[in-house]
């Protein structure tokens, strides 16, 4: 196999660990079921098939093995297998947002709780939070199985058992509610909502996504996903805007008790009415955090409502 190209990736975050290429020959010597699925490309560069799912969770696994000592990772077939270095950027620029009000000090260690909403199968935002800075997490999820699976993982890895807790919210159509209690005191709430607004429209985006990565699947109508995707994981009822409006809705019942809720935002379209139902609930502070992989764009919403002596009165 040719030598990697580690030239730098400047759009992730800058303590990304994801910034250069893929070093092919050190995650296969950390995971070696990786190397079947590893090819030199007509550029002469190591990569595997992204249109593949089963390359891209073997992906993870190697990765997740390699930089976040977890020694034991999976998921169940057909659901979400998120590309581990825009989640991880996700986690850095909250990191960033929480140092804003802590002299500029990113706050460390497990009196910083986060509450990841829709947590999937995967786990995949607390096991980031935890590796990196070392964070406690409660995730949450309507899906019984991926819940399952998630303490699966956990198990699995000593070093999350008392670091990360799940919680299964048990009515669909809300989010916050039945998962804080009067007691709970947040850091912050992160997000990966739903983007689309029905199966048919997922599946439709799904059809695009793997004709760009492989034109040769162009002509198949019901491809599969490569980074998989189940039900609530993909759609809901309103989209995207939907659900994010349900969620700053019910975050302002909860003010006091949350220093920061986030969600990332993929439809920029999205971020006027977004601003608009924040302000109707009188959020003290808005910022918008803009965040790119690949081609993709995306963002963080994030709001809060407190003042700004409060923020810097809440304990980190």
């Amino acid at each position: 196999m040719k030598e990697t190209d580690n030239s730098e990736k400047n759009i992730l975050h800058s303590r990304n660990l994801h910034r250069s290429r893929y070093d092919f020959k050190l995650l296969i010597a950390n995971c070696p079921e990786l190397k079947p699925q590893v090819a030199v490309n007509v550029h002469g560069i190591e990569t595997i098939d992204f249109s593949n799912p089963i390359s891209v969770k073997l992906l993870n696994k190697a990765l997740l093995q390699t930089y976040y000592d977890i020694r034991n990772w999976d998921i169940p077939k057909n659901y979400l297998c998120p590309p581990i270095p825009g989640r991880a950027d996700y986690i850095h620029y909250l990191a960033d947002l929480l140092a804003e009000t802590n002299n500029g000090m990113i706050p460390q260690g497990s009196s910083v709780l986060g509450l990841d909403v829709g947590t999937g199968a995967n786990c995949i935002y607390p096991i980031l939070g935890n590796a990196i800075y070392d964070w406690s997490f409660v995730g949450t999820d309507i899906d019984e199985k991926a819940i399952e699976n998630c303490s699966k993982i956990i198990e699995a890895n000593p070093q999350l058992i008392d670091a990360i807790s799940l919680q299964q919210q048990t009515e669909s159509r809300f989010i916050f509610k039945n998962i804080i209690t009067p007691e709970d005191r947040f850091t912050f709430t992160m997000c990966n909502p739903p983007f689309h607004s029905s199966a048919e429209d997922a599946n439709q985006s799904t059809v695009r996504k793997v004709s760009n990565l492989n034109p040769k699947e162009k002509k198949k109508t019901n491809p599969v996903l490569n980074f998989g995707g189940h039900n609530a994981e993909l759609w809901c009822d309103g989209g995207e805007i939907g659900f994010v409006t349900q969620m700053i809705y019910e975050s302002a019942k909860f003010a006091m008790q949350c220093l920061w809720f986030t969600t990332l935002v993929s439809k920029r379209e999205n971020l006027s009415s977004i601003y608009k139902t924040l302000n109707k609930v009188n959020a003290a502070s808005i910022k918008t955090i803009d965040m790119a992989q690949g081609q993709k764009t995306s963002r963080v919403v994030a709001w809060t409502f407190m003042s700004e002596s409060q923020q810097k009165a809440f304990k980190l």
